[in-house]
């Protein structure tokens, strides 16, 4: 199939396009390469270099004739959500729109989109599943929710299918430290230069994370299964960000202790999903333990990533 993933030479972008690729899909990515990497695009993808928000994005869903649109392309960045509301929505909102728009003129058969835990807010139970109430306590997560909403009107109106994942915290190979960066290539990158590893609040904050392969996985599932769904993606386990660091401190095998600073606004306490309607719409459920997966991103790290 003939398929578009916005965002490809991000993090999870990028190697969702690999995968796409060995499956012998035909590739398209787009990116303005304003955070992704082009060095991490795959040379037998087709690459254009513009921006999700752009008139001309019109010119390639009419040159190449997609089957299926992967959008992953977004601001992420919570604290900057915070900092600047409308360059976030700009990008995520507008961003949609005129990506849907075009899926609209051009009879894309599916879109699949990368949404987040963001739009939950503070838990009202744990795990959290797809009835939670959404109340999101950052721009980043109201910018991803409302996205949603107009994925299911689009659809809706002009009858193209979709299927939405809500990522927890996502993890692994090309992860960058910086605007994607989440706490663990923070920490990596902190422990290969013998820095002091930061974190925010007292540490007992609990995460879902899951590894980026797993994550992949549910991308390649929703191709053909998982129409019309909301389906949250992670470990269905939690972990506090201390236990995180004395599990890295052990791969690394050193002591180090962190340096406390206080929480940041928009981060809430404890947060991990229920999976159990991702394993019965799309047959999907997580392979690596948060061990396994965070050998392989250390070793890919020290293999020079940041250098």
């Amino acid at each position: 199939m003939k398929v578009l993933v916005t965002g490809g030479a991000g993090f999870i972008g990028s190697n969702l396009v690999d995968k796409l690729l060995a499956l012998n899909h035909e590739v398209v990515v787009i990116d303005n390469l304003y955070t992704g990497n082009k060095e991490y695009i795959n040379p037998k993808a087709k690459f254009y270099n513009m921006d999700i928000r752009g008139k001309n994005i019109i010119e390639v869903f009419e040159e190449e004739q997609f089957d299926i649109v992967y959008h992953l392309a977004a601001q992420v960045d919570v604290n900057r959500s915070i900092i600047n509301p409308k360059f976030d929505s700009d990008i995520n909102i507008a961003g949609i729109i005129n990506i849907l728009d075009n899926c609209m003129k051009y009879n894309i058969r599916k879109i699949i989109y990368s949404s987040s835990a963001a739009i939950y807010g503070e838990p009202k139970y744990l795990g959290i599943d797809e009835k939670h109430p959404i109340n999101p306590v950052s721009f980043y997560g109201l910018s991803k929710y409302t996205a949603e909403n107009y994925i299911k009107l689009y659809s809706k109106l002009y009858g193209f299918k979709y299927t939405i994942l809500r990522y927890a915290n996502v993890y692994g190979i090309r992860q960058n430290k910086k605007g994607e960066g989440g706490v663990i290539a923070k920490f990596i990158d902190m422990m290969l230069n013998n820095e002091i590893p930061i974190i925010y609040g007292d540490g007992t904050q609990t995460r879902d994370f899951i590894f980026v392969d797993d994550v992949i996985e549910a991308n390649i599932l929703a191709m053909e299964r998982g129409d019309n769904e909301i389906l949250n993606i992670g470990s269905g386990e939690e972990i506090s960000v201390n236990d995180l660091l004395n599990m890295l401190k052990k791969i690394f095998n050193i002591q180090i202790e962190p340096l406390f600073k206080s929480e940041r606004k928009g981060d809430i306490k404890h947060s991990f999903f229920n999976i159990n309607k991702a394993y019965k719409s799309i047959g999907w459920k997580p392979k690596y333990s948060l061990y396994n997966g965070l050998i392989r991103t250390v070793n890919f790290y020290r293999s020079g990533f940041f250098e």
